[in-house]
């Protein structure tokens, strides 16, 4: 299928590895040029370079914490001036990390909110004017399957994500007639760095090895397996195609069926 977006321009954060870099590569397939960024330069270079290489389209790396608002509006002015505009916004960050609302004090969970939260904020306010401009854009949001059921142990992310599902269900309401759209991808266990660092110190405090971590995992998964970075990506790309046009407001739960709720 023609996603119909070649020759479009996306902003994609976080895309050195994991799900970023699988969203990056799953556009670039459609003829679309990408700005990317990530903290670390070594790591964003090199994706740039093997995505360019592979698919033969235009990207701008970048080096951006998106916790610093000076950080974005950098990085925003870099994908203006070269290539005027942004059709596609993509926001992502890490998970904070996990523990007992005990281990931590309220400073914690502004962090939180910094790291998943006002990221995409900023970063939607850094793009969305070229969106109105030309009445055409796609904001899309990584969260995580928490905002649709909360994970015991994960009170910071709990608390961070379900905050971007209210921020792009309004986004969603009052820039639809521009023809922009905004939903929210909610990943469950997918095989990236986190899940591996996950199943590690499920393994050390279970005494037990990673394969029986990894496979104590799958059980609790309908699908029995792990998600593939490529799954997420390929999703991705169709809600940012012309095809997905008249889907907006909503959440994409993708976790292999572990969610069992009705809603």
């Amino acid at each position: 299928m023609d996603l119909k977006i070649k020759g479009k321009v996306a902003v994609v954060v976080a895309a050195s590895r994991g799900l970023g870099r699988a969203v990056a590569e799953a556009l670039a397939a459609e003829g679309v040029n990408l700005a990317i960024c990530s903290r670390n330069q070594e790591q964003i270079l090199k994706a740039a370079a093997a995505i360019k290489a592979e698919y033969r389209i235009d990207v701008l790396p970048s080096v951006c914490d998106v916790t610093s608002p000076s950080d974005i509006k950098r990085f925003k002015e870099e994908v203006i001036g070269r290539f005027q505009t942004c059709h596609i916004l993509f926001t992502n960050a890490d998970g904070p990390p996990s523990g007992k609302l005990d281990d931590f004090a309220a400073e914690d969970f502004q962090k939180a909110i910094d790291l998943n939260l006002m990221s995409t904020i900023n970063l939607v306010y850094a793009f969305l004017p070229c969106m109105k401009r030309q009445k055409w854009g796609r904001v899309l949001a990584s969260t995580s399957s928490n905002v649709r059921y909360l994970l015991p142990m994960f009170p910071l992310s709990n608390v961070s994500r379900v905050g971007v599902v209210a921020f792009m269900k309004t986004l969603a309401a009052e820039f639809g007639p521009w023809n922009i759209t905004a939903n929210v991808l909610a990943p469950g266990f997918f095989m990236t760095e986190p899940t591996r660092e996950y199943l590690e110190d499920q393994a050390r405090d279970e005494g037990i090895s990673y394969q029986e971590a990894l496979e104590k995992l799958e059980r609790t998964i309908p699908t029995r397996t792990i998600g593939d970075p490529k799954d997420y990506g390929a999703l991705t790309a169709f809600l940012a195609s012309e095809h997905a046009s008249y889907i907006t407001g909503e959440i994409f739960l993708i976790d292999g069926g572990q969610y069992s709720g009705s809603m």
